[in-house]
């Protein structure tokens, strides 16, 4: 089984509403690219966090298999 991106990217928009989130995938391999104001004053590894409880049901059920996450503060995200 595998997850749109657009499916992909609804998961995590339903977390984080104010986040962009931008889902590249080819049906097993995806990447994140979510920028959320949410993620001020957190390490790598509290965005990552972040990112993960939003698709925890889609990687449980098998539908998500690998995502990298790349997750960026609005400021982090101009430079």
């Amino acid at each position: 089984m595998s997850i749109s991106n657009e499916a992909v990217a609804k998961l995590i928009l339903t977390a984080m509403p104010e986040a962009q989130v931008e889902i590249t995938g080819d049906g097993y391999k995806y990447e994140a690219k979510v920028i959320s104001k949410s993620f001020e004053g957190l390490n790598t590894l509290k965005k990552h966090q972040m990112v993960y409880a939003a698709v925890n049901s889609a990687i449980t059920s098998g539908d998500l298999h690998a995502l990298t996450i790349i997750a960026l503060t609005p400021d982090e995200a101009v430079k």
